[in-house]
């Protein structure tokens, strides 16, 4: 690392096209993952919802919506500068704990009546 080449003051580190590809690919593969555990955790059940519901999917789509904008950022060509590119992985990783949360917190209210 210590040979790398410092860039000059002003100017921004580049992503390389290839690896900001592959991230794209892990992003959207992931994003529809988490769509379609939102799907199934929507359509498993029949009965009515409760306020409980609402405590379970909101993080859950506010992680989905965090990933898809990560995505679109992802697309757009300045992603290809560091902190632009950093900042779309940053969001991604957001969502996804968002999401996690949501799981969990679901798990968690469906355990709640066998304790």
């Amino acid at each position: 690392m210590a040979d790398e080449p410092v860039p000059p003051h002003g100017s921004e580190r580049r992503i390389d096209s290839v690896f900001r590809n592959g991230s794209m690919t892990v992003v959207g593969v992931l994003a529809a993952f988490s769509l379609g555990i939102l799907t199934e955790w929507t359509t498993a059940d029949a009965t009515p919802w409760t306020l409980a519901d609402l405590a379970i999917v909101a993080p859950m789509v506010a992680g989905i919506a965090a990933q898809l904008l990560a995505l679109k950022r992802l697309l757009h060509p300045d992603s290809l500068n560091g902190p632009y590119y950093a900042r779309a992985i940053r969001l991604f990783l957001w969502g996804l704990g968002l999401l996690a949360s949501g799981v969990m917190i679901g798990v968690i209210v469906d355990a709640a009546p066998t304790l």
